[in-house]
């Protein structure tokens, strides 16, 4: 054992690219999925039904997301316990995190009433857009133990290093929503229902997927041990990493969710397109994150080891290709941004307004880099705390530049202040990373 763990698999751009590349693909798919969401509605000619689609939307993935802890943490702890060898834990930890997504998800349906009027009562949308909004998630919601638990799935194959498993489970759900989506809407009419029980179906079958390809986990009978599984000492761990993480994506949301809320107060046509640029940022998120992810495995397995070097050598190798990719998607936005609206939309006076906000979108990847390649190394170091506390002084510069820029700017001040939350994020992580490496070894 001990002459394993002396030469572990070396950290090279191939191994980089082996776990990023499939995550890219797979992550790009996700957004693509909203695009198609948006556009299908979009064809209908009324910026009512893309508002509806954008804010019901938002508001359950805000809600689902305060549940990404169970993706990162578990990358972070498995890929931990992957490099010590820890075979036990690493099918423990995959357990635990399905036992909190079955219970999540079931306490979601059964708190849905309260928590859309809470949502609604914080949106000052029409009631147009609202009405429509509520039916869409009514449907959707009885997904949430299936969507919850793909986090765990896809959290614990990327500490695996195994992406393409991950990749699989994207395009089968993606791809049969998208399908659905155009059988629905457009052949049988059936409008935004259809749209929310297109992800409906695709989030349960990509669920049951993720437990198929997870299935090593089951094998060897750790799966069965109860003492381990529920184990104080590593439930209190994993309860503190958990808790971290959860804080950091509840003050996350705030930001995306109020953002969606303050651009909802300048009228349908400017929520329906604040909702179109939004694809092009989720796009960005997405890719960014196969790097990021790769980072996560890579630094994760490097703590395992308890190698400083190691960790930074994976830390600049990820953190230059995350870079890469942010400047790659900016030229990409600034030379097709606008045919990418034509798509997503026929009505005129979405496509002007989207247009007028386009420059951001091109700036986002390059100031967002930073923050977004810091959230993976971090993630696989297990150092939420330090995610915690620098979320919590992003969100407070947002607050600053939301009471400031938006009396001044209107909508633009909305869009200037999400991009000074993202250079917070970076620059504040970034002072917070040589604690991070020294603290390796111990």
């Amino acid at each position: 054992m001990a002459d394993l763990k002396a030469t572990p698999k070396p950290i090279t751009h191939r191994r980089i690219l082996k776990v990023a590349v499939p995550i890219v693909i797979s992550n790009a798919t996700v957004p693509i999925l909203g695009a198609v969401d948006t556009g299908v509605v979009g064809q209908l000619g009324d910026p009512v039904p893309i508002g509806a689609v954008g804010l019901g939307a938002i508001v359950l993935t805000a809600i689902y997301w305060i549940f990404g802890f169970l993706r990162m943490g578990t990358v972070g702890l498995t890929s931990q316990a992957e490099g010590a060898e820890d075979r036990a834990e690493v099918c423990a930890l995959l357990i635990r995190a399905l036992l909190i997504a079955v219970a999540g998800g079931v306490l979601l349906i059964i708190a849905q009433l309260p928590l859309f009027a809470a949502a609604f009562w914080l949106a000052p949308a029409s009631p147009e857009v609202e009405s429509a909004a509520w039916g869409y998630m009514q449907i959707r919601v009885w997904s949430a133990p299936g969507a919850i638990a793909i986090y765990g799935l896809t959290g614990w194959l990327i500490a695996k290093e195994q992406s393409r498993a991950v990749l699989m489970i994207q395009l089968w759900m993606n791809g049969l929503n998208i399908g659905l989506d155009l059988l629905f809407v457009l052949v049988l009419g059936w409008g935004i229902e259809g749209v929310a029980i297109a992800t409906f179906i695709a989030e349960w079958t990509g669920a049951a997927l993720g437990l198929y390809l997870c299935r090593d986990a089951f094998e060897g009978g750790h799966w069965r041990n109860r003492a381990l599984i529920f184990n104080p000492a590593r439930l209190i761990h994993m309860a503190g990493v958990n808790t971290n993480i959860l804080l950091r994506s509840a003050m996350l949301q705030v930001i995306f969710v109020s953002f969606l809320f303050l651009g909802s107060g300048f009228g349908d046509v400017q929520l329906a397109a604040n909702q179109i640029l939004l694809q092009f940022l989720y796009i960005t998120s997405y890719a960014m994150d196969g790097f990021a992810f790769s980072a996560e495995a890579v630094v994760g397995q490097a703590y395992g080891l308890k190698s400083p070097a190691r960790v930074r050598r994976g830390a600049v190798m990820t953190g230059g290709w995350g870079m890469a990719t942010g400047a790659v998607l900016a030229f990409a936005f600034l030379l097709a941004g606008p045919s990418i609206i034509d798509v997503m939309t026929t009505a005129p006076e979405v496509r002007e307004a989207a247009r007028t906000y386009l420059a951001y979108m091109v700036f986002a990847p390059l100031i967002g880099a930073a923050a977004w390649m810091f959230d993976g190394i971090f993630i696989g170091a297990t150092r939420t705390r330090d995610m915690r506390n620098m979320m919590a002084l992003a969100l407070i510069c947002y607050g600053v530049a939301v009471a400031v820029l938006i009396p001044l700017l209107g909508n633009h001040g909305v869009w200037l202040a999400l991009l000074i939350s993202f250079a917070a994020r970076g620059l504040f992580m970034g002072l917070r990373y040589p604690a991070l490496e020294r603290d390796a070894a111990l």
